[in-house]
């Protein structure tokens, strides 16, 4: 094969031209199909839309054990205030920039698009040689590892697993954190706003965003907590109504945007523009390095027609008093692993519907004790508050096995590749292999991929020559096989 690269990248716009948000694969999951059919490759669907495709081995590697290359089909759909993109039916539009692969206000899609495009592309007739490949292609990941889930104790048939949606190039992932979702749903009174009443819009914006478990980190600011925060400064001097507060899209995604519509009276408003610019200095002066963007705006709201309803005063309290309770950010670092967050929560999603006030938070620990402990308290925050708690979407964590077989192969292949070690790492995000090895208990795992920065955001970005050394390490991985 003259230029794998540039056939990854011609897989990788393929794929990208099919819509695919979580729970949306179908029509990539058919596609893939036909192209298994073209080929004359077994192939087998299951009733969540999980899809294996089995590769035969090639010329003597028939006594070779089969391995399990696996990626998921779905991806984080974000995109920037301003852009007309319609995930349901636009394709992801990429482009270059200098090394990098980018898309047009949109996330890139190379979560976990990019795994697919490896797949394919080893599988091709005149591809490099490698024993018997069960191509394995989940879908629902980016909502709660939803698919690998559902997976049938013989949907696959090797014990070689190779996940390839780690985000740095040279470092193998070989254990991640466990996790869970919490809902909490506040019921509140509404009440008329007065006809005097003074409206105000408050728009949180131009945060960095990013993934809710690798990035957690990075001081970029939870638009959510931010928003919160400006509105207890407010209330602080003047009670308020709120009318609308919303903020977040994505459980796994840290809030970039957030907005709320609040009453004052009428006499008690005018220093309100002032107090919002107190606090956007505030959160700039925190943020430091990351506030080149940010923005907290507020302005009269003259058109408020047909949304005259509030949440009482106290039920506004209540709200308020629970987002600013809630915790969010990184709770521990690992006492074993330095520089490791070991357990953190993520203020996910906020969205007034009627008379209720639905949050969405997302925990994520190494430690499942630890788990535990944090999503506790947030089930107490909850019944302080008189909310509703529940939680959705738990996975286990990934526990390392440091006398991995796979693991000790990869390390020799890369070294002698490359002439330098690999970095060995767990990682604090969900992977599906802690998913398929409650599944599949004897399953050796590793986790790689080529360089990505921004997942989950319009920031999204993949580092091309990267994906060539990824390219070059599976190919060496797999002709090394060779019974």
């Amino acid at each position: 094969m003259s230029n794998p690269t540039a056939r990854i990248l011609e897989h990788f716009e393929q794929i990208n031209s099919f819509p695919r948000c979580s729970k949306n694969e179908a029509r990539l999951c058919h596609w893939l199909q036909q192209w298994a059919q073209d080929r004359h490759l077994a192939y087998q669907c299951d009733d969540e839309g999980n899809l294996v495709v089995r590769v035969p081995a090639s010329p003597g590697y028939d006594g070779a054990p089969t391995v399990v290359l696996q990626g998921h089909l779905d991806m984080v759909c974000e995109k920037t205030p301003d852009s007309p993109h319609d995930f349901n039916k636009d394709p992801i539009v990429s482009h270059r920039e200098g090394e990098w692969l980018t898309a047009h206000g949109t996330t890139l899609g190379a979560d976990n698009g990019i795994a697919v495009a490896y797949m394919l592309t080893l599988a091709e007739e005149h591809g490099p040689a490698h024993p018997a490949l069960d191509l394995l292609f989940t879908v629902d990941e980016e909502t709660g590892l939803n698919g690998a889930k559902c997976l049938g104790p013989d949907f696959i048939q090797g014990r070689l697993l190779i996940n390839l949606d780690s985000e740095d190039e040279g470092v193998f992932t070989i254990g991640c954190a466990g996790g869970v979702d919490t809902h909490l749903v506040l019921d509140g009174q509404t009440e008329a706003v007065p006809d005097n009443a003074a409206v105000y819009k408050i728009v949180v914006g131009g945060l960095k965003g990013g993934h809710s478990g690798i990035d957690i980190h990075k001081h970029r600011g939870n638009a959510n907590k931010i928003l919160a925060r400006t509105l207890a400064h407010i209330r602080s001097k003047s009670a308020l109504g709120l009318m609308m507060l919303n903020g977040g899209s994505r459980k796994n995604a840290i809030p970039r945007d957030a907005q709320a519509l609040f009453w004052v009276e009428a006499a008690q408003h005018s220093w309100i523009e002032d107090a919002t610019r107190q606090m956007a200095a505030i959160i700039k002066t925190e943020l430091a390095a990351n506030a080149d963007d940010f923005f907290i705006q507020a302005s009269p709201a003259t058109d408020t027609a047909g949304d005259r309803k509030a949440f009482s005063h106290r039920d506004t309290e209540r709200a308020i008093e629970v987002l600013l309770a809630l915790p969010d950010g990184v709770a521990r670092m690992s006492a074993d692993m330095q520089e490791l967050v070991e357990t953190s929560s993520n203020l996910a999603t906020m969205e007034m519907v009627g008379n209720r006030l639905c949050i969405v938070t997302s925990q994520r620990s190494s430690i499942m004790s630890r788990l535990d402990e944090i999503t506790a308290a947030i089930h107490s925050i909850g019944r302080l508050a008189a909310a509703h708690v529940q939680d959705k979407e738990a996975y286990p964590a990934w526990q390392p096995a440091m006398d991995s077989e796979l693991l000790k192969q990869c390390q020799d292949v890369y070294r002698r590749l490359y002439d330098r070690e690999p970095v060995i790492q767990v990682i604090h995000a969900g992977l599906e292999c802690a998913i398929i090895g409650d599944i599949f208990p004897r399953m050796d795992m590793i986790s790689l991929g080529p360089t990505l920065r921004n997942a989950h955001s319009p920031d999204e970005r993949l580092h091309i020559p990267s994906i060539t050394k990824v390219w070059d390490f599976l190919v060496e991985l797999l002709a090394r096989m060779k019974p």
